[in-house]
């Protein structure tokens, strides 16, 4: 009868708690709002004197655009970029710490609910004969069995949990964007790595005809050495141009061999073991379409990891705001106790106790003040941080925009160069052979005629690597849609 009106008082005041910790209550602290920022109406044009707008283009419409790099339909680079996916150990380390954050989620969810702990022990002991607190005749040796149980809830009326919730679950959101942009940026580099390999290849290929060509005027000296028209000085020459050119090849074999071990680093494998056939880079880069620069703010992981940020810091001020508030904690503890094993589970071994307990702290010489002016500070520095990554990713897209720009008119000269230089020693050399030239002349055109073909077969290689660069700071084929929801 007494334990029967004991919960019955107790009833009504934890029903009472209870109403008010699942009523829904507004937590303390400001509610989240990205912070506002600046964005243009529009990219610049890559060719303002071009009538068409070519930021609409379309390329490789049925391609998924979480593949950006398979635009350049380049089978060896689907294949290395999948590799890096799934092989890459820094993809890998990012996904374990997103893993983390995801956990930390999980754990904080729990501090919404009770605890319960249940346990057991069982103890010998012995009353000394001359305490004052033994009875005449008891015994002084005795065992006791104890089986105890402790129930803990603190309700969240004020708030505090949920916004650790909400500030874990936009870090957790903020780490998931890491592992986008660590994704991203590690294949926009494998793809980067692998368009300057191609270029060596180009440069390999072009220096391969060209020692062809010095050969043959090599031959041509030697003959006309032979008949009399010419000097050794000549043969010499040409042999010495030979060979340098010949050095030239062989020295771009160290540029591609630290470029494959890079790509094998990328994709997971043993730089011993990994080798990539020889490849010439060829064609002009593809048209990538842009959009417009408000769309830039969920197509970049590093721009929604810095947002999400922001919205953690918000929701720690919830947190410390809560201090100023009673704290209030239901518990009760309970379980059996007896000196005969045999009777621990009996009724009458059973012991319990339960209540709420509050407590308000009324003086701390303002540490929770500055705790909640430290967390808005905190909020302030992740705003600021994350509108200066805003502006950074606006002037990564006009960078390459830019290059892309000032690389095709420079490829447009170059070519012209290159026919003019290509010309001007096909003359030269039909020239020698009448005799109406010195070798010199001819040396001296085909030295620049070279320098002109190697810089037009670099310009294709930055061409293409302008682009890829172009597709990284569009944040690839990513959105924000794809955050995970914790």
């Amino acid at each position: 009868m007494k334990l029967h009106r004991s919960i019955s008082t107790l009833a009504p005041l934890a029903l009472t708690v209870c109403t008010l910790a699942m009523s829904g209550c507004n937590p303390v602290g400001p509610n989240y709002k990205a912070p506002p920022v600046p964005a243009p109406p529009s990219f610049s044009n890559p060719d303002p004197g071009h009538t068409e707008d070519w930021l609409a283009a379309q390329p490789a419409d049925t391609t998924d655009r979480g593949a950006w790099w398979a635009v350049y339909q380049d089978p060896h680079l689907n294949t290395l970029e999948q590799h890096c996916a799934t092989a890459n150990q820094t993809i890998a380390a990012a996904l374990q710490a997103y893993q983390q954050a995801h956990d930390l989620v999980r754990e904080t969810h729990a501090s919404l609910y009770p605890t319960v702990a249940l346990g057991g022990s069982a103890s010998r002991n012995r009353i000394s004969a001359n305490t004052p607190l033994k009875s005449p005749g008891s015994e002084q040796s005795y065992w006791e069995f104890l089986i105890p149980l402790n129930i803990s809830w603190e309700p969240d009326l004020w708030g505090a949990v949920r916004r650790q919730i909400e500030s874990a679950s936009a870090s957790a959101q903020a780490s998931a964007a890491d592992l986008a942009n660590t994704r991203l940026s590690l294949q926009g580099m494998l793809a980067v790595t692998y368009f300057q390999l191609r270029g060596i290849d180009l440069q390999s290929q072009l220096l391969r005809s060209t020692i062809d060509a010095y050969n043959q005027t090599l031959n041509l000296a030697q003959v006309r050495l032979n008949g009399g028209l010419s000097t050794q000085s000549d043969v010499a020459e040409a042999q010495a141009q030979l060979e340098q050119a010949r050095a030239q090849l062989i020295d771009l074999g160290v540029q591609r061999a630290q470029f494959e071990h890079a790509i094998a680093v990328l994709v997971g494998e043993a730089a011993t073991s990994f080798h990539l056939i020889e490849q010439p880079l060829t064609g002009d880069p593809p048209n990538i379409p842009t959009g417009v620069p408000s769309q830039l703010l969920q197509r970049r992981p590093d721009i929604a990891a810095a947002e999400r940020r922001v919205a953690a810091a918000n929701a720690l001020i919830g947190v410390t705001q809560a201090a100023f508030y009673p704290n209030i904690t239901l518990g009760a503890q309970g379980g059996t106790e007896s000196a005969l094993i045999s009777r621990i589970f009996s009724s009458s071994s059973a012991e319990w106790s339960a209540g709420p307990s509050a407590s308000q702290l009324l003086f701390d010489a303002g540490r929770r003040r500055a705790q909640v002016d430290y967390a808005i500070a905190q909020r302030e520095q992740a705003t600021a941080l994350y509108r200066d990554q805003v502006l950074s990713a606006f002037r990564d897209v006009e960078d390459q925009l830019s290059a892309l720009r000032v690389l095709q008119q420079e490829a447009a000269v170059q070519q012209r160069a290159v026919d003019a230089a290509s010309r001007s020693t096909q003359l030269s050399t039909l020239r020698y052979k009448q005799g109406l030239a010195t070798y010199l002349e001819v040396l001296t055109n085909q030295t620049i005629q070279l320098n002109d073909e190697r810089a037009a077969a670099a310009l294709v290689a930055r061409r293409i690597v302008a682009s890829a660069q172009l597709q990284m700071a569009l944040g690839g084929g990513w959105s924000t849609s794809q955050l995970p929801i914790n």
